[in-house]
């Protein structure tokens, strides 16, 4: 493995493709801590701080959102949006494409359309950009006293903050787009991955702490048998994940026979590969995104109305505590998983693509029937996803609740974190493998002979 870890860098090509992707994630690093000059980050820290014991706490929404948009928002920085706006609009875009015509037509128009429509992605992720970081630094002036500096409380310093984190954001977007350019892997993934593992230092030194303390001893909170326990866990939950996020059932085709001059052309077999978890972890984005609003209605209704058995249902809905949230959580996944794999895989288009490339699935004459055969297959095999994704969601709850561990480290042994970490790792080593097969070298998924 060492000898086809150094074939890696003996190829100049490949080797100026790796530099390049980690000097672009470290000038995203080093963004991700130069703060807006109108915030005093010490006061807003403190704020976010007393507020993570609430329920319906900004802290707890913010610990939420910066998993899946690269954000540093509760540190106001020049990145503090992250790409989540873009995200917001390639998902925007994504959606409308399924219900508005003139989108549809251009997606099916290829290269030239989707080109058009990552202009529009690009130009709703500046007005996305801009109305959130507006509405973020308003916000810091009415809901956290001293946070915004005296001398720039004024709605021009907000306009020039607001611009500030919109550049930040359009930066970010310019360098995962050079990453897939020039560089190795999805750019706006691997930002993803890049702001999930910078906290597992932190991770790691809220779990070894207490052994300061303590020491190692057996059933104290940093005990080795804990330690052990976490680390088998925690390899066998990635073990998990990366097969079922590479797991796929192959439906056979046969391609029709044909004569073109003296030889005969077709006959072969070959197979149409579904995804089993064909939505990735746009489900728990969803679900995760969706739970934050009851929390914060109900508890704010309870207060308002002085009515305590809101206030309770909202810390029902706590993520860290409660079957209601689990539950909610996992129905929520179902949904999301057949509605996304609804939206992304349309098996009419599939049906009659291999009705024109003159292939069958033996069994099923072409078109609708076999149109209907891949929904019925696909509506199977995303049941069995949902309810990986549904076990890989709740697992840091279910691990915080009864381990006491740390919520912080239990993010790392399933939830978006995780599977976000897993297939973008996954995707690169993938794409690194390309590289060095296409040179004849052994490639580093393949057995050496």
């Amino acid at each position: 493995m060492i000898e086809k870890l150094l074939t890696v860098f003996r190829i100049p090509e490949l080797r100026y493709k790796i530099i390049l992707t980690l000097c672009l994630l470290g000038v995203y690093r080093l963004g991700y801590y130069i703060f807006l000059p109108i915030v005093d980050q010490s006061v807003l820290m403190a704020a976010l701080e007393r507020q993570k014991d609430d329920t319906s706490s900004l802290a707890n929404a913010l610990s939420v959102l910066q998993v899946f948009s690269a954000s540093s928002i509760g540190m106001s920085t020049i990145f503090g949006l992250g790409i989540m706006p873009y995200i917001s609009a390639s998902i925007i875009f994504q959606l409308f494409a399924t219900v508005y015509p003139p989108l549809e037509k251009l997606q099916k128009e290829g290269e030239a359309g989707r080109k058009k429509i990552n202009e529009y992605t690009r130009y709703a992720t500046v007005v996305l950009a801009f109305i959130q970081s507006y509405f973020w630094v308003s916000m810091l002036s009415r809901n956290f006293p001293g946070a915004v500096l005296p001398e720039f409380e004024n709605p021009f310093q907000y306009f020039a903050a607001a611009i500030t984190m919109t550049a930040g954001t359009v930066l970010l977007m310019w360098i995962g787009e050079q990453i897939d350019e020039y560089g190795i892997g999805n750019g706006i993934s691997l930002l993803i991955m890049a702001g999930i593992l910078c906290r597992m230092p932190e991770a790691l030194q809220s779990l070894v702490q207490p052994a300061f303390k303590d020491g190692f001893k057996l059933g104290t909170e940093a005990g080795i048998d804990k330690l052990l326990m976490l680390a088998a866990l925690f390899v066998v939950v990635i073990i998990a994940v990366v097969y079922i996020t590479q797991g796929q059932r192959k439906i056979p085709t046969q391609s029709a026979k044909h004569v073109r001059g003296r030889r005969m052309w077709g006959g072969q077999k070959q197979y149409l590969p579904l995804r089993v978890n064909q939505s990735g972890v746009m489900p728990i984005i969803f679900a995760s995104s969706l739970l934050l609003f009851p929390a914060f209605i109900f508890d704010g209704l309870g207060k308002w109305l002085n009515f305590s058995p809101l206030i309770s249902l909202g810390s029902a809905f706590q993520s860290d505590r409660g079957v209601l949230y689990n539950v909610c959580y996992v129905a929520l996944i179902y949904f999301f998983c057949y509605f996304w794999t609804a939206i992304t895989f349309n098996p009419k288009d599939i049906a009659n693509n291999l009705k024109d490339y003159g292939s069958f699935i033996p069994g099923y004459r072409p078109g609708r029937r076999t149109a209907e055969y891949l929904e019925k297959v696909m509506v199977r095999i995303t049941y069995v996803g949902a309810a990986f994704l549904s076990i890989v969601a709740v697992i840091p709850s279910v691990l915080a609740q009864f381990l006491q561990v740390n919520p912080l480290v239990a993010s790392f042994f399933g939830g978006t974190g995780l599977l976000i970490a897993v297939s973008v790792a996954l995707d690169v080593v993938q794409k690194i493998d390309s590289h060095i097969v296409m040179r004849n070298y052994t490639g580093l998924l393949e057995k050496d002979s």
